[in-house]
């Protein structure tokens, strides 16, 4: 995986200029969107449109130096206007594009090479589990895309859940995990950004296929599934497992993700206050 996220910034480098989607890229790295986008993140601290927005305002900032026009430099790097231009450049620089020459500001983003640093010798848990084909059944909505904190939507969404849609869930649960489960699916921007809306479904696995109109229901393929389990203060412990499955067991592994829902679920100590056991299913294949 490290090798390609490298050729995946030599390809960022090379079209720069170009009208670059992440949608490509993700494409050409051979991941899903979804997926590649959190490795991305994990690894870097920052979304790829956020790298790719610093290294093209990086390049702008030579050219200009060079004594490139700034109305040529903003065209080159995809910008519709020369004010859009400015006003993205003063945030990243400080300085106004027309200063840079005056003023002699030189500020730099340079290009990211990923490699492997190991860190305090720390062990994670997986297993490692083939399933048959199932369904998540439950009750679904399109939320608001959000990428960090809490999505009220969702959370409106838990409340929502009826009496007898709880019974109906519980009584179709038929193959582990034998717990409530949270899945999202269907982003209109594909989880690229953080932006429209996606489908998250709260609900249960089972084989059964007679399912009421009260419930929503999606088939997952049969396939293999990485898990993560993980105890400890909640949310950090869950959020900090979800990193590490990205950025340090995913890269290192022989396994690489494959495009199905990915699934949580956590159930809250009720001896220890913000403490919880959780579990974190990732559909993947041999590479």
């Amino acid at each position: 995986m490290l090798k390609e996220l490298n050729q995946v910034i030599e390809y960022i480098e090379e079209r720069l200029t170009d009208d670059l989607s992440l949608e490509t890229i993700s494409e050409y790295a051979g991941v899903s969107d979804y997926h590649f986008r959190k490795i991305f993140f994990y690894l870097s601290g920052m979304t790829l449109n956020e790298y790719i927005k610093n290294r093209r305002l990086s390049e702008a900032n030579k050219d200009l130096l060079r004594g490139e026009k700034v109305t040529d430099v903003a065209f080159k790097y995809g910008y519709q206007s020369v004010d859009g231009f400015t006003r993205a450049f003063k945030k990243w620089n400080g300085f106004l594009p027309s200063e840079i020459v005056k003023k002699g500001v030189n500020k730099t983003f340079p290009k990211f090479t990923f490699v492997i640093t190991v860190k305090g010798g720390t062990t994670m848990e997986f297993r490692i589990e083939d399933k048959p084909t199932f369904n998540l059944v439950g009750v679904s909505k399109r939320v608001p895309m959000q990428f960090e904190g809490v999505n009220n939507a969702i959370v409106e969404l838990a409340k929502s859940i009826t009496d007898e849609q709880k019974e109906e869930m519980h009584s179709l649960q038929n193959i582990e995990p034998y717990e409530i489960v949270n899945a999202s699916y269907d982003a209109d921007a594909q989880f690229l950004k953080e932006e429209g809306d996606l489908t998250h479904l709260i609900g249960v696995l089972t084989t059964e296929d007679n399912v009421s109109d009260q419930l929503d229901k999606v088939t997952v393929d049969a396939c293999t599934w990485a898990i993560f389990p993980n105890e400890g203060p909640f949310p950090s412990t869950l959020q900090e497992t979800m990193a590490k499955t990205y950025s340090e067991w995913l890269p290192s592994s022989d396994y690489e993700v494959i495009p199905a829902p990915t699934f949580s679920f956590t159930k809250m100590d009720e001896q220890k206050a913000d403490y919880a056991y959780s579990e974190v299913w990732i559909p993947v294949r041999k590479r």
